[in-house]
């Protein structure tokens, strides 16, 4: 019997009406498989690192990439990319000059995913993705550094960003920014959005507020 074309599957699904078995069974199908990506792709790196440090990949739009290299326009020298997951702003990094380029990444599987859209790249070997928890990266040699990471982490690496870059170092974070920082300038709307800082105007200490006019001294 000749299989069913595509084309024929659909017509099939569109027609058919799911009682409420087939509906729970539709259910529990999805369920599966989206606990099948987590367990496969998303979990492994999870299991070394604390609850509190646990970011959950969301892979960067194109819109996004653009916005983080049009803040690095200008730069040079190598880059890092702190949670890097499939690679793709380390490649547009690469492509547009900054060497070395780096990701660092947890996740085997992200690790594995990035190298792979770096041979159909053409840039398999040019480009690094390491294995490696962002919390014990040294990044004192780093002076480009991009970071797509969930909010509640961001406080955190914002004390060993602080604590380990050069002074000329600038951050470009993506999707969320620092609250706590000063952006030297900001890219895009929304979702989009990216924040760039230069690390030494976030180590200077803030200036003192003055008391307001005619207010007499205690």
């Amino acid at each position: 019997m000749d299989s069913d074309t595509p084309e024929e599957v659909m017509e099939e699904f569109k027609e058919r009406r799911f009682g409420g078995w087939g509906v729970l069974q539709l259910t529990a199908g999805t369920g599966l498989a989206v606990y099948a990506m987590w367990a496969g792709l998303l979990m492994p790196g999870f299991r070394r690192v604390p609850l509190r440090l646990q970011v959950p990949y969301l892979p960067a739009s194109r819109k996004q990439v653009h916005n983080v290299m049009t803040l690095l326009k200008g730069r040079s020298g190598g880059i890092a990319d702190l949670g890097s997951g499939d690679g793709r702003i380390v490649l547009e990094a690469y492509r547009q000059g900054f060497h070395p380029a780096v990701g660092y990444e947890l996740n085997p599987w992200l690790v594995r995913l990035s190298n792979f859209h770096a041979w159909r790249r053409g840039h398999f070997g040019k480009v690094s993705y390491l294995r490696e928890d962002l919390w014990k990266v040294s990044l004192v040699d780093c002076k480009n550094v991009t970071v797509f990471l969930a909010p509640s982490v961001l406080p955190l690496l914002q004390k060993k960003l602080l604590a380990e870059l050069p002074e000329d170092a600038l951050v470009v974070a993506g999707r969320f920014p620092f609250t706590d920082w000063t952006p030297c300038k900001v890219e895009g709307e929304g979702v989009d959005r990216a924040w760039a800082y230069y690390i030494q105007a976030q180590r200077q200490p803030a200036a003192p507020s003055h008391p307001a006019e005619g207010k007499l001294n205690s």
